[in-house]
């Protein structure tokens, strides 16, 4: 990566010497203004209802028999998806704001980035994937046992997995192998890859460039088999003759649709948009609901939405009542 040069034996004496010893620190988002103060009230409780949901809706597909469809099965690891998503920066963030300390080690800001790519690959893979089952349920209906069956929803689910992971470790890789000047302040409230690389001691423009070429594929692969399958969903959908029939058909896409319009709608504000047009007050707000809002967003789209979930959860509201009394 470096060629023989005095300044280029510098720049990796450094790296070696300091990049794994020293710490970076995490600017924040919130100052201790009221104003501030109120938000980060607002942040944390939007976090501690997205946790909640989505380990209660994790748990309601698994006890709940009803609940053991393909859907579901997929529902239920995009929640643990969205569950560590919330997890790998929020927590940091609560602990540098409230204790004044604003640093984070070389390796905990490396995992950082590794989990958060790993899960926004992942998340954005199996929404395109969550969008193929549902045209497979309602344009064939009679197959879709055959088509959907357990070694094709666990080749849907090792895939988006494997996806993300990969993609997670490449980014991951190479971005804490390039060396940092001795300013290390990220202008973020975690180790935000683009904020990171500002930071390096070396031009990192062509990874940029790969990497934001990256992004587009990575975003425009599933949302383009989100496109194929609505579009013949629709195809299905006019065609039936009951009002009814479309009825339904309709709002088992509902939820899904909101989720990837948040999903997609954000990453696409954060990643696809050009350098000049990028500042920091802007990445860090759309961060927060990128990394909070919507977590807690989707558990509520997919339970208030959707009866099956609702009445898996009226029955284990009855059955811990029943309990109880006993």
């Amino acid at each position: 990566m470096f060629s023989d040069g005095p300044v280029q034996q510098v720049i990796m004496a450094m790296w070696l010497n300091q990049s794994f010893t020293d710490d970076f620190i995490l600017l924040g988002i919130f100052s201790y203004s009221p104003t501030d103060l109120l938000l980060f009230s607002v942040v944390m409780l939007v976090f501690t209802v997205a946790l909640c949901g989505n380990v209660l809706l994790i748990l309601l597909i698994y006890t709940d028999p009803r609940l053991h469809t393909p859907m579901y099965f997929f529902l239920s690891q995009f929640s643990l998806m969205d569950l560590m998503l919330v997890c790998t920066n929020v927590p940091k963030m609560a602990v540098n704001f409230l204790s004044g300390e604003k640093s984070i080690s070389f390796v905990g800001c490396g995992i950082q980035i590794g989990l958060f790519v790993s899960l926004v690959g992942s998340e954005g893979l199996l929404l395109g994937l969550m969008a193929y089952d549902r045209y497979v349920a309602i344009s064939h209906p009679l197959h879709y046992p055959v088509l959907m069956n357990k070694k094709v929803c666990l080749q849907i689910i090792g895939s988006s997995w494997a996806f993300g992971i990969v993609d997670g470790l490449v980014q991951m890789v190479v971005v804490m192998t390039f060396p940092y000047c001795s300013l290390r302040e990220v202008d973020h409230f975690f180790c935000e890859m683009l904020s990171l690389l500002k930071l390096a001691c070396v031009d990192t423009s062509l990874f940029e460039k790969v990497g934001f070429v990256c992004c587009v594929l990575m975003l425009l692969f599933p949302f383009s088999i989100i496109v194929a399958s609505y579009t013949r969903i629709l195809g299905t959908v006019l065609r039936m003759h009951s009002a009814k029939s479309q009825k339904k058909a309709l709002a088992t896409c509902s939820s899904h649709l909101t989720a990837v319009s948040f999903f997609y709608g954000a990453a696409m504000f954060i990643y696809l948009r050009p350098r000049q047009y990028r500042t920091p007050s802007q990445d860090k707000m759309v961060s927060i609901f990128y990394t909070v809002l919507t977590p807690m967003l989707n558990p509520l789209i997919y339970s208030l939405r959707n009866r099956d979930v609702i009445g898996a959860l009226q029955k284990g509201l009855d059955r811990c009542r029943i309990g109880n009394q006993h």
